[in-house]
């Protein structure tokens, strides 16, 4: 299904998309109770859901190639937030576990997200909310990882 409205092509969506992205980053970065980047917090996030994770595993849930996942874990590492151990089935593989302040700043950016969350749904009905995040999920799918590789 084609939305050929002409109304439409003229939103601006990958101009409004970039800089909402750059804006938000940057503001999330700033605050002063932010402990993690932004990266780190989604890192962290998935470690929290399922902690031990090889790294090639957050780095496809968080979109990353290797080298990617491998500097964000190791900035993440160096602020102990985190600590790499080789996993037992395969001596080449990286399990990423959290530490005791991981875990700490993980709560922090757990309430951090739910305040900015809060702020970019004001306004707006849970089902604009609900058409905007399938709209975003549907990005995903448009485009997929490795398309561009």
């Amino acid at each position: 299904m084609r939305n050929n409205d002409a109304a439409a092509r003229h939103h601006r969506l990958i101009y409004l998309l970039s800089v909402a992205h750059r804006r938000l980053q940057r503001w999330m970065a700033a605050r002063p109770e932010s402990e993690v980047t932004p990266a780190q917090a989604g890192l962290l996030f998935i470690l929290g859901r399922q902690d031990g994770v090889l790294m090639g595993e957050a780095g496809a849930a968080l979109d990353l190639g290797p080298a990617g996942i491998s500097g964000l874990v190791d900035r993440t590492a160096a602020a102990k937030l985190i600590e790499r151990r080789a996993d037992r089935e395969d001596g080449r593989a990286w399990r990423i576990w959290l530490t005791p302040r991981g875990r700490t700043a993980l709560a922090q950016a757990k309430a951090g997200a739910a305040e900015v969350n809060a702020a970019l749904t004001e306004g707006f009905t849970s089902a604009e909310i609900d058409v905007v995040a399938r709209w975003l999920t549907s990005i995903q799918g448009k485009f997929p990882r490795g398309a561009d590789e």
